[in-house]
């Protein structure tokens, strides 16, 4: 066979043959001629756990593909609800499809009063807006019980409708009750990205005038985060969903995944970071303490790209656009400079550390208003449809639970003392 491996099991000499298919081996087919032997994969960088329609990533080639159609087009072309509609039904939509589905978009859009009253106002004032908006999630479900029929694709429709449309409205209240705002209903007028800008910004009874670069810009950040394959959220939505969990539970679980620092939290940590290096002339300074491990390079280098992250050059370019109109940031002069002289040293070179999506996007974020602690609910936004789309996908194909083995690596049988002798 020529696509296949050869192994040897030098436990009894036996040789046997094990085929390969799209560049994977099968566990079923490894199981089978190895019963008993498991490979020993503790972050799952090398299994795969899905086949799945959806996002094609090369890290190798530094390549982004929403079912075959280059981010950089996606992001220069459509807008996100056109993506949106892409990643959950499987295709771009035309014109008439478009208004059918901003228009659903829009009528799902507002939230329950009773939701303001008994859930939003019960968490602490200080209460971070991203762990309001992951509690918020999950508590939907309870208003839309219909949802856990999930055998259903027309009920899967509709609550993937909703909580793409009440995303944005849940993040602008989540936002609003920790500084003590009302909060503002959609204004199903406005746009998707216009929407939820209003939403977060509006004061009194005026209407927010929004400046067409920033809403551009930060639809295009939308885009540039809808999905990116097997990650852990998105493997979250997957594992939780495979258990058939409602798609509010679901996407609760996926945002909390979001919610740790090592995955939507990183464009937080390169501001702090930029913060902390503070002066233009302090860049060398700080590579050479990254060098020594005295400092801690944020913003570089993916667990998946071994290339420059292809978002990251859309979002450097569109933090040009932004800063034009918002002011100069000093922020991105240190930035500039740091990318600057960490690709022009082989020390990064070599161990293939590139800017990622992450290295910009925080700055533009911050230009634009946003308070820190709506970096990763911005990022939830972004990701919903993504999240939504894997959901969908997994039930169509009616995945199996998840289930992965694990490697013992506690005691042996041992017996139970009696509690004096403990």
């Amino acid at each position: 066979m020529a696509d296949s491996i050869m192994i040897t099991d030098n436990r009894t000499g036996e040789t046997i043959e094990i085929p390969l298919v799209d560049g994977t081996v099968s566990a079923k087919a490894w199981s089978s001629l190895l019963p008993g032997i498991w490979f020993d994969d503790p972050s799952f960088s090398a299994t795969s756990g899905a086949d799945s329609a959806i996002t094609y990533l090369d890290g190798e080639a530094g390549l982004l593909r929403y079912r075959g159609y280059p981010i950089e087009q996606l992001a220069e072309r459509a807008t996100f609800l056109e993506v949106a509609h892409l990643l959950v039904r499987d295709e771009l939509p035309d014109a008439p499809k478009l208004k059918a589905w901003q228009e659903e978009i829009a009528e799902a859009a507002p939230i329950h009063e009773n939701f303001h009253k008994r859930i939003l106002e019960g968490f602490r004032d200080d209460a971070h807006a991203m762990g309001v908006l992951v509690s918020s999630i999950a508590a939907m479900s309870t208003f839309w019980p219909a949802s856990k029929d999930i055998e259903n694709p027309d009920q899967r429709r509709d609550e993937i409708v909703r909580l793409i449309a009440k995303m944005p409205t849940l993040a602008a209240s989540a936002h609003r009750r920790s500084v003590g705002l009302p909060y503002v209903f959609p204004d199903p007028e406005l746009d998707y990205t216009s929407n939820f800008l209003s939403m977060m910004f509006k004061m009194g009874d005026s209407p927010y005038e929004i400046d067409p670069v920033l809403r551009d810009a930060l639809d295009m950040l939308f885009v540039l985060h809808a999905d990116h394959g097997q990650n852990c959220s998105t493997t979250t939505a997957r594992v939780v969903g495979s258990a058939h969990s409602d798609p509010y539970v679901t996407v609760a679980a996926a945002a909390g995944a979001l919610y740790g620092p090592r995955h939507g939290g990183a464009n937080e940590a390169v501001l702090h970071m930029l913060e902390d290096i503070a002066e233009f002339d302090d860049v060398d300074d700080f590579i050479a303490g990254v060098k020594t491990g005295e400092r801690k390079l944020m913003g570089f280098g993916h667990r998946v790209y071994k290339n420059y992250d292809p978002r990251a050059r859309i979002v450097k370019d569109t933090a040009h656009r932004v800063f034009d109109i918002t002011g100069t940031n000093p922020l991105l002069d240190i930035a500039l400079k740091l990318e600057e002289v960490a690709l022009a040293d082989p020390y990064f070179v070599d161990r293939q550390l590139y800017p990622n999506v992450d290295f910009y996007s925080g700055l533009i974020y911050q230009s634009m208003g946003f308070p820190v602690e709506m970096f990763t609910v911005l990022f939830t936004i972004g990701r919903t449809p993504g999240w939504l789309a894997h959901w969908d996908e997994m039930l169509s194909l009616d995945s199996k639970i998840a289930r992965p083995r694990q490697r013992y690596t506690g005691p042996a049988t041992r017996d139970v003392p009696s509690i004096d002798v403990r």
